[in-house]
């Protein structure tokens, strides 16, 4: 780890000229991970390094009750409220949430280090990977338990506070087939769900958006970067409810529900409702997409926004339940947004 004082001054001089700067943003300016910024107690930061396996402290969190979590990439946050119940958390590497207003999947091989921090006067308890990269983090609200945070702590409080150094070894890239399989469009339409895809996907060995590129405009069409703000108008005016899906290499975080509140602030558009938050970067999508795909209940259309080198930064559906058809008004504004007929 980097030396703690000196990286406190650093952090602090940066925050004398901008004191609004959040943590992330600092840490990238100083060329440091976030994680370090933690564990070097710096600003106002008081943290306690945990000990135990992510999967364990992760289930400690049902004791919590309602409490904010936040997941989010390098182009859209993703801010939700409420009590994580139906937990499923083994030891293996995937994971659930699926409780009425926290729904999550989990995936734990990234996990690596556990901190309880306090700032601003505000309790959290956050995951990082082994470079540092903060994967989720859950806020203490006050509805939350506090006597069941501070028992957290003391259960699994570290006897020794000091990390193992953040490891920047970069992944070795991913190769992928070199053709696009003559199958796409019929294993595409002999997809029984949507969860389906990610399966086809392993099986191409090919990335998502040139799948998307060659699946054909009736099954894949690409509409106007505006698209997802038009959309987003549009469910808020018209009580529509939607799923919002946010991710990153740990875990993707959703909601489900209307949404009333938007509001842009220079290159972000927001949500801005009591038990949900979205901060969406729009200059960072490259390119949008309808995605339509067959299922046992009948087709299923989503809107996904992407950066120039091919990662999906948000994917939103209407909201629906497995047995239950897609909401014709959901399909009809998807539609609306086309050039090209959907398959339907």
């Amino acid at each position: 780890m980097i030396q703690s004082n000196d990286l406190k001054a650093r952090y602090d001089a940066l925050l004398q000229d901008e004191p609004k700067m959040r943590i992330r943003n600092a840490a990238q300016q100083l060329g440091v991970s976030e994680m370090e910024l933690v564990a070097a107690q710096c600003g106002d930061i008081e943290a306690i390094l945990l000990e135990g396996t992510p999967q364990t402290i992760f289930k400690e969190l049902q004791t919590l009750g309602e409490v904010m979590l936040l997941t989010r990439n390098e182009w859209c946050v993703h801010e939700r409220h409420g009590r994580y119940e139906s937990v499923k958390v083994g030891n293996g590497p995937v994971g659930l949430v699926l409780g009425a207003d926290i729904d999550l999947r989990v995936f734990f091989s990234s996990w690596k280090y556990t901190w309880a921090v306090t700032q601003n006067g505000r309790k959290s308890v956050q995951f990082f990977d082994k470079a540092g990269m903060a994967l989720h983090k859950v806020y203490c609200t006050d509805k939350s338990d506090m006597a069941a945070y501070d028992a957290l702590i003391e259960k699994f409080r570290a006897v020794a506070q000091e990390p193992a150094p953040v490891d920047n070894t970069p992944a070795e890239p991913k190769t992928y087939a070199s053709e696009v399989p003559e199958s796409l469009r019929k294993d595409w339409l002999a997809m029984t769900d949507t969860h389906d895809f990610a399966g086809l996907l392993k099986k191409w060995n090919l990335p998502r958006l040139q799948v998307l590129e060659n699946a054909g405009q009736d099954l894949a069409q690409r509409v106007d970067n505006e698209a997802i703000e038009v959309m987003l108008n549009k469910a808020a005016q018209t009580d529509l409810a939607i799923m919002c899906f946010v991710g990153n290499k740990g875990i993707i975080q959703i909601h489900s529900g209307p949404i009333k509140k938007l509001m842009r602030t220079g290159p972000w558009f927001n949500i801005l409702d009591p038990k949900f938050n979205l901060h969406l970067n729009t200059t960072a999508i490259h390119s949008t997409w309808i995605v339509n795909k067959p299922t046992e209940d009948g087709w299923v259309t989503s809107l996904e926004g992407f950066t120039q080198d091919g990662e999906q930064i948000v994917q939103f559906f209407g909201a629906r339940k497995p047995g239950v058809p897609e909401i014709r008004q959901w399909r009809e504004l998807l539609e609306s947004l086309c050039k090209q007929p959907l398959a339907a």
